[in-house]
């Protein structure tokens, strides 16, 4: 670890029902998860404040709070045009900054 504060890639954790869901997909649909959660790590915002925040995501990729009223709270990543998705929260700590996924789902 280091004193300065760590940026892009941030470090990722899963809940392990999250990370089990995420297991028994399809495989061409965790190739999916994994590409989504590559866009989500090496985001400068995890969180995409801002307008045109997530102009560099790939075309069928979106966020957006899971909460209106809660925009620092924890967040959806739709992938694969709305059939997927990924919620997560970011933890912005002095040291150590991290993704938490909690949910993983496709239909």
């Amino acid at each position: 670890m280091t004193d300065e504060f760590m940026g892009p890639p941030w470090q990722m954790d899963w809940r392990l029902d999250a990370l089990a869901d995420r297991d028994g997909l399809p495989e061409l649909t965790q190739k999916m998860v994994d590409e989504a959660r590559a866009e989500l790590v090496t985001a400068e915002d995890p969180y995409f404040r801002g307008i045109d925040a997530d102009a560099g995501l790939p075309k069928n990729v979106y966020v957006e709070p899971v909460r209106s009223t809660d925009p620092k709270g924890s967040h959806i990543l739709y992938f694969d045009n709305h059939r997927a998705w990924l919620i997560y929260t970011f933890v912005r700590r002095a040291k150590d900054p991290r993704i938490i996924a909690e949910e993983v789902f496709w239909q």
